[in-house]
């Protein structure tokens, strides 16, 4: 068999120098009279629907297209695609049905093929798509035998289109589909990239037309999410249909709408399936890409593999030239089932060994096995094991090209076809493979989180004492979140697991976390499953109004709160009960059943309580709109924005962390002040959700009717920009990788996409592959961004181990994930990093996390050369000068660039850019802003030092910190309060400088926790900073416009308790409150005397306590301090840090505290004792 050959780089028309490739809009990518378009593999199967009908225009045939289908990864944002190009699919007659589930979907599709069933009709076929994720085909399986059983128009044909996630990075397993296709008779073809999308789309419908059954097409997240330049000429592929006559039953072998099933059967198996290898093999759908029939060892290889596995050869140096020198040929397979085997024996001739590679479990494989077994010289088969059971290829892991690499080269020592250029390059190999180490930790990572405000980061919290069960969607999250929480089912069986363990444990109620998506999709159906099973369950119904996990889409069908409260109290649930964050608008609404209560989502965990002790089955609605959605929503100005903001007042905050602890939300982010950590909000990424104000902190002061306050941009001279000196561009040579790592929901992929577009422009070959697993917002993406002077320059998708030219870190954290940290190179690559790290998920469970900018960098340098490696604030920096951190990523991109570390030219960037069409002034402006610091990183710094706020002088050393305390606990009390403080403090510092000369240690732990211990926050203290001119200063800084104030407070003497935790509760108080509190800041020098009234309440006599216990403390370290015992002395110096907060958090960190100082002291006397010890044993 002599190889095809690869004619991707033919015919390409000679290019002027610097010349940009025209392209009027991104719209134009299914202009089809074009040629080709740079397209992503889901906007690829569009192209093919579009494609088919005029294919089938220009064969004289009126056909509709349909598509219907259920939106998850890899196929999470199809959906979107086909909705951004519906104007196109409209004026092609092709209509988009999206599924309420892929069942029903299937269904639909199969009823397009009974056209000429139900009298006239008002085309001559219909060509049809399904689209589905691993599991839609799971549940999809009767459908699909059915369908494919009676068959389909012979003017129509379906192509199901199914998603694997092969590694389970954004499903609930991990997902192989093949066997389940064809376990209903469904051919499946499975390309390899985005032009094998195009390629084996319209073959697939050809081959569904032709043979009268489905075909599908399997895709990876490595193919959808891939984006390439490819031909669209509808007429570019030749299709042969060989005469099938030979084949045919009396009947036919399309749709003829007889029951007949054994018939229909044998027509499948005798007739349509024959037909299909008889089509594969008239249109090569299998074919030899490298080698000669000459040679003695064969490689076979289908999909992602195929390219994983030309990517190993290449490493190799094995081309086509080569491969023929060694007697290694390639084999490339597109139908993965049935295979086809008159290519396969044809391949297989002559050579000793075939080597089946392939990702996930054997299965191209074990068909070659049968269609070779009784050949008379069969070649020996290897694959996932070698002929003496040792494993070959992973079973379960995604394949590594470099792996595959060092086992090519192991199969050909082993068959003698290895010479002195192999063994030197494979001996290269093997210490990359080994030098790879990871830079991640648990505690520098950035797991998937809720958006900030997210609700399902409140509504999947349970009372004490109970269990939820997890669901499909973003909620799932709560699995990893919440340690009450048990994993989830399948889609559709919420709950149903419940019914048959309930019989046989001692727990009697759970909760089970349901989706408004999945509801609607499927989760009725359990429900009534358990109201039938009689056991006690409470459904949350989350109702976020939209499909958030895979990119906010609305749900597939009319629904509401009211209908959903309809539907379940028809389906004879004990009791509904819905909670909402507005809970008027459902008391007006005329169509809520009477039956239903409705509360305010405050009385979450008082209404769990009580439906936990209702018998059988019970219904919780959760109604809050997805926080992503609304910030769509507001922006679009289609939902009413509040002018309602909270502010943190810093000198108040405890840095206790209790508003996280309650809201868990994100944007609550650390600051370091001179008093240590304290709390801000990121106004930027809030999301007004406001359940941070329930943290028990009087710092939460409601903002409303004032502005965010835009940042002033820096002034920078339009001349600079415009005169920024040319940059070098990095030759491509044999292919350059960029590895852009971030945070999902900042513009990682975009800023990959555009990088792509550049290349495409400059007439370049590129390839982008976008790994966002579930990460959403807060959680790492990747972007494997591959660029050549032409296509045959790009092989597998994903950058491979050590073999990144240059690494954009958006995200320092992303950066140092082993997703990413895994392609870095010692000697080959460069390092980009913004060095302004944001807080991840961990914060919000640890409010002492950190992540030291230093550490990080430090990993860097130990897999990177210092001269390759370079960072920027640029979120600093793009926030000062651009007014918005959003710019952050192409400022950074504009480093890049204008330090020649990219391949492709600024002028190709600017009009990607401009192609793009998001904030075109505003991105272009970054990007040359990050070009000029490059050249006059003076100008760009100084321009933002008179915009971005100074960072405040945090005090250095002991007299620095003991100056800062004094003035302090001066304005706090007075100066004789303050001298109290001074003077114990130093005495302190001479203790220890007698016990360890050189020493401060010890006093400067001393004068700042004495410090804090003293200057408790009592009501006179919080008055006073909160009237204080710091406070307006700080609050006129975020905020422009006459706002009016409101304090979140719970007054000791003046609150009620919560019934259920017997804690206070807050409550907001109006602006005439600050008059009030004034009067009480002046009252401070009562404080501690008879007439202070708060004194007498248990909290300030614990803080008074605290005081005494830590002077007293104190005295003892100063007169029994030793060098033996300093740093026990230190630490227990440094227990007061660990009280934090107001109310019952304060009082929780006491008695931890205490508990801590008994431990510690007990070392301290055991190292007080030991120098006694020791001296009696020496006498």
């Amino acid at each position: 068999m002599s190889p095809t050959p690869d004619t991707t780089d033919l015919a390409r028309p000679p290019v002027e120098a610097g010349a940009l490739r025209s392209l009027a809009s991104l719209d134009e990518r299914f202009n089809l009279a074009q040629g080709s378009a740079f397209l992503t593999g889901a906007q690829a199967l569009i192209a093919v629907l579009l494609m088919q009908r005029e294919r089938d225009r220009r064969a004289g045939m009126s056909t509709g297209g349909y598509i219907s289908g259920y939106r998850g990864s890899p196929l999470g944002t199809f959906d979107q695609a086909l909705w951004a190009a519906a104007p196109r699919l409209k004026a092609a007659g092709i209509v988009f049905d999206p599924g309420v589930n892929e069942d029903l979907a299937a269904t639909a599709v199969w009823g397009t093929q009974q056209l000429d069933a139900l009298g006239p009709a008002s085309v001559d076929g219909v060509f049809a798509m399904w689209y589905g994720k691993g599991p839609g085909v799971d549940r999809s399986g009767d459908p699909f035998k059915h369908a494919n059983y009676t068959g389909t128009h012979p003017r129509g044909g379906v192509l199901a289109v199914f998603g694997d996630d092969h590694p389970g990075k954004s499903s609930t397993v991990a997902h192989q589909s093949e066997q389940a296709m064809a376990a209903n008779s469904i051919p499946v073809l499975y390309p390899s990239n985005v032009e094998d999308i195009v390629r084996f789309g319209l073959l697939g419908f050809a081959l569904s037309r032709y043979a009268g059954c489905w075909a599908s097409l399997k895709v990876v997240n490595e193919t959808i999410e891939q984006t390439a330049t490819v031909d669209v000429d509808p007429q570019a592929q030749h299709i042969a249909l060989p005469d099938p006559a030979d084949l045919l039953p009396p009947e036919g072998v399309h749709y003829r709408g007889a029951f007949t099933p054994a018939r229909d059967e044998t027509i499948l198996m005798h007739h349509r399936l024959p037909l299909v290898l008889r089509f594969a093999r008239a249109n090569r759908v299998d074919q030899c890409t490298m080698g000669d029939n000459s040679a003695r060892f064969g490689l076979v290889s289908a999909g992602k593999a195929y390219q994983d596995t030309r990517q190993a050869l290449s490493y190799l140096g094995i081309d086509d030239a080569r491969a023929r020198t060694l007697g290694l040929a390639l084999y490339k397979v597109g139908m993965v089932w049935p295979l086809e085997p008159l290519g396969l024996k044809e391949f297989a001739a002559g050579k000793a060994e075939l080597f089946f590679i392939e990702e996930k479990a054997a299965f191209v494989e074990r068909q070659a096995a049968g269609v070779l077994y009784n050949e008379p010289a069969r070649p020996r088969i290897v694959g996932k094991y070698d002929q003496h059971g040792a494993a070959l290829v992973a079973l379960e892991k995604q394949l590594e090209p470099l792996d595959l690499a060092l086992a090519i080269a192991a199969r050909l020592r082993a068959a003698g076809l290895v010479d002195e250029a192999l063994q030197a390059r494979a001996a290269l190999l093997a210490p990359r493979r080994g030098g790879v180490i990871s830079l991640a930790t648990a505690q520098d990572s950035r797991p998937p989180y809720f958006c900030s405000g997210c609700p399902h980061n409140t509504s999947t919290n349970v009372p004490e004492g109970s269990f939820a069960l997890a669901g499909i969607g973003c909620h799932s999250m709560s699995m990893f979140y919440k340690p009450r929480t048990l994993l989830s089912t399948q889609m559709g069986g919420e709950g149903m697991n419940w019914s048959g363990l309930h019989h046989f444990t001692k727990t009697r109620h759970v909760f089970q976390n349901l989706g408004d998506g999945t509801y609607y999709h499927s989760g009725l159906l359990a429900l009534r499953g358990a109201v039938a099973s009689k056991a006690n369950i409470t459904y949350k119904i989350l109702y976020n109004d939209a499909v958030a996990m895979t990119g906010g889409q609305p749900v597939d069908g009319p629904i509401s709160v009211s209908r959903v409260a309809r539907q379940v109290l028809g389906e004879g649930v004990k009791q509904v009960v819905l909670v909402s964050d507005n809970p008027d608008l459902h008391r007006s609404d005329a169509a809520m059943p009477k039956e239903v209560t409705i509360r305010h989502r405050n009385d979450l965990d008082a209404v769990q309580r009580e439906l936990r002790e209702v018998e059988g089955c019970t219904v919780l609605i959760y109604e809050q709109t997805c926080a992503a959605e609304k910030r769509r929503r507001r922006k679009r100005k289609v939902m009413v924005d509040p002018p309602k903001r909270l502010f943190i007042n810093q000198a108040v905050c405890e840095g206790c962390g209790d508003c996280s602890a309650q809201s868990g939300c994100i944007s609550i982010e650390p600051v370091e002040t001179a008093l240590g950590r304290k709390r801000a909000i990121n106004q930027s990424s809030c999301n007004k959700d406001y359940r941070c104000a329930e943290g028990f902190c009087p710092s939460f002061v409601t903002v409303t009717s004032g502005n965010l306050r835009r940042p002033a941009q820096g002034d920078i001279p339009e001349a600079l920009l415009q005169n920024i000196p040319a940059p070098p561009v990095r030759p491509v040579g044999e292919g350059f990788s960029v590895m852009v790592a971030g945070i999902g929901g900042t513009g990682v992929i975009t800023i990959s996409a555009v990088l792509a577009m550049a290349a495409h422009l400059e007439h370049k070959a590129a390839s982008v592959y976008d790994m966002t697993g579930v990460a959403q917002k807060n959680g790492t993406v990747f972007s494997h961004l591959r660029i050549a002077a032409a296509p045959s320059g790009i092989a597998s998708q994903r950058i491979g181990l050590r073999e990144a030219d240059l690494m954009l870190a958006f995200d320092m954290l992303a950066g140092l994930a082993d997703e990413a940290s895994r392609t870095l190179d010692v000697q080959r690559s460069r390092f980009l990093g913004n060095d302004r790290v944001p807080p991840s998920a961990i914060f919000t469970r640890n409010p002492d996390h950190r992540v030291e900018v230093s550490m990080l960098q430090r990993k860097v340098a130990s897999v990177v050369r210092a001269e390759h490696a370079d960072y920027v604030d640029a979120t600093g920096l793009a926030t000062a000068l651009c007014g918005d951190a959003v710019a952050a990523n192409t400022f950074l991109l504009g480093v890049a660039a204008q330090k020649g570390w990219l391949p492709v030219g600024v002028a190709a960037i600017e009009r990607a850019l401009e192609l793009n069409g998001v904030q075109v002034e505003s991105n272009r402006r970054a990007l040359r802003l990050g070009r000029l610091w490059v050249t006059n990183r003076a100008a760009v710094e100084a321009a933002s030092a008179g915009i971005s706020p100074p960072a405040p002088k945090l005090p250095q050393g002991l007299q620095e910190v003991l100056a800062h305390r004094t003035e302090l606990l001066t304005r706090y009390q007075n100066a004789d309060y303050a001298q109290r403080y001074r003077a114990l403090v130093e005495k302190i510092a001479q203790a220890e400088a007698a016990a360890a000369p050189g020493s401060q240690r010890l006093a400067l732990a001393v004068a700042e926790n004495l410090a804090k211990l003293m200057a408790y926050k009592d009501e006179y203290e919080v008055a006073r900073l909160h009237t204080a001119p710091e406070f307006q200063a700080a609050l006129a800084a975020q905020f422009e416009g006459g706002q009016r104030l409101r304090f979140n407070l719970a007054p000791p003497l003046l609150s009620r308790r919560d019934p259920l935790t017997g804690q206070l509760k807050k409550s907001e108080y109006g602006p005439w409150i600050l008059p009030a509190m004034r009067v009480l800041a002046r009252l401070r020098f009562v404080r501690g005397t008879p007439f202070d009234i708060f004194g007498y309440t248990a909290e300030r006599r614990d803080e008074r306590q605290l005081i005494a216990g830590y002077e007293s403390l104190l005295q003892r370290l100063a007169s029994e301090l030793c060098a033996d015992n300093l740093e026990a002395a230190i630490q227990l110096a440094q227990i007061p840090q660990r009280i934090r907060g107001y109310g019952h958090v304060k009082e929780r960190s006491m008695a931890e505290a205490k508990t801590t100082r008994q431990v510690l002291l007990a070392e301290f006397e055991a190292s007080s004792a030991a120098p006694a010890t020791a001296a009696r044993v020496a006498a």
